[in-house]
């Protein structure tokens, strides 16, 4: 009895379970920006936002994960303060984060349109987040480049390097739970 209840659809539309889906990735996404560990080197900090991120790509694919992620950006820009520090607004995305935020979008794009090529495989899903994260690592890296006028050794120590061993450990965390949950989520979308 107990196991029919388990597997019965909750939600039965799946247009609805869509959206349900955007709203939860932003706000997990938010709630990523408040796990917060500032470095002394940069002004970058570390945070739970890259995990959920990487999730929204491989649970939504391309197009919904990018409309959970850039719903998550407009949120902030119009005043919400669901930015890293509670800080929100146009200044705070032309700063030194920006490029990290607006990376979320193509980290989610590439995850999203590639995810079909390695589902069944653990080590290719790895990888393919993995370097989503890289891609999003990037664009960080590159806006700290532009915005702050360092060399490119001084922006990749500081918004690029530092990042990768952890951002490893969120990818596989990530993968993994992508791995378990995969078959019911191509039920549900």
């Amino acid at each position: 009895m107990l196991e029919l209840i388990f597997k019965r659809e909750v939600v039965v539309d799946r247009t609805v379970c869509r959206c349900m889906a955007v709203v939860a990735f932003i706000l997990l996404t938010a709630l990523g920006s408040f796990v917060r560990i500032p470095l002394p080197f940069t002004p970058v900090p570390i945070t739970l936002q890259t995990f959920f991120v990487l999730l929204s790509g491989a649970f939504l694919g391309a197009n919904l994960g990018a409309l959970s992620q850039a719903s998550y950006i407009g949120l902030g820009l119009v005043g919400l303060p669901i930015f890293s520090n509670a800080q929100s607004g146009w200044l705070y995305f032309l700063g030194p984060t920006g490029g990290y935020l607006a990376g979320f979008v193509f980290a989610v794009v590439f995850i999203g349109r590639y995810l079909k090529y390695c589902r069944d495989n653990f080590l290719a899903l790895l990888g393919l987040l993995f370097l989503g994260d890289m891609i999003l690592l990037s664009c960080g890296t590159f806006w700290l480049y532009t915005l702050l006028h360092l060399s490119l050794k001084q922006s990749l120590w500081m918004g690029f390097i530092p990042f990768i061993p952890g951002d490893f450990l969120k990818a596989l965390f990530a993968a993994s739970l992508y791995y378990k949950f995969q078959t019911r989520l191509r039920e549900i979308f």
